[in-house]
């Protein structure tokens, strides 16, 4: 299978069975995403939304944020993984988006990426969010289900797991394609134990083709 007609199986795929594809990190305001991403980092959309409420009731936008004491804000997000780092992070974000930004989160990669504890896949996720922009951000989960189904060939690093995907995808679905692959390898196709029986791209997926090769030689 040619790895364009791979592109059209799987997309054609999503778009009928997962057509509105969000984010399960939950959030009101581009700040709050942009606080949820970053804590998200190596830890679970469950565990940050347990701890954004009480976050966000004490500080609710950019300018709070950046008044408060790192023990103030380490005491909130300490059963988050990191939370040393991310404190120190989140107040250097919302000074950074206070003094350089007035308090409005930036819409571009580059400027995004100005801000502490923000990344390449960070800035991507919110551009593409909050923005639509086609940014395509490469988390685990994206880079591991890429390659898995063949969308991605030989892919070393999610930079380049991000040029392979972005090559093939029609931009204005890049922000749903982000969803669709980290909701299935979330739910479908797991690390350790991709449910490929379950599993509604099986067919179009080189995994697969390769597990049924080796299983009837």
């Amino acid at each position: 299978m040619k790895i364009a007609e791979r592109y059209d199986y799987v997309i054609d795929w999503f778009k009928r069975n997962m057509p509105e594809p969000k984010t399960e990190l939950h959030y009101c305001s581009p700040y709050e995403l942009l606080v949820a991403v970053i804590l998200s980092a190596q830890c679970t959309d469950k565990r940050v939304n347990l701890i954004t409420p009480p976050f966000f009731r004490q500080f609710p936008d950019a300018a709070h944020l950046a008044a408060a004491s790192r023990d103030d804000i380490f005491s909130l997000i300490s059963s988050c993984s990191y939370p040393n780092n991310k404190a120190n992070n989140l107040l250097g974000m919302a000074q950074t988006l206070t003094t350089k930004f007035n308090g409005v989160v930036p819409d571009t990669i580059e400027e995004l990426m100005q801000l502490p504890g923000v990344g390449r896949k960070t800035a991507n996720v919110i551009a593409s969010v909050v923005y639509q922009k086609p940014a395509m951000a490469v988390d685990t989960h994206v880079f591991r289900v890429a390659a898995r189904i063949g969308l991605t060939i030989g892919a070393k690093n999610p930079l380049e797991t991000e040029k392979q995907l972005v090559k093939h995808i029609p931009p204005d679905m890049i922000p749903d394609a982000h969803h669709w692959l980290i909701l299935h390898g979330r739910y479908v196709c797991k690390a350790r134990k991709p449910d490929c029986l379950k599993c509604g791209i099986s067919a179009w997926c080189r995994f697969f083709e390769k597990q049924v090769k080796e299983s009837s030689d």
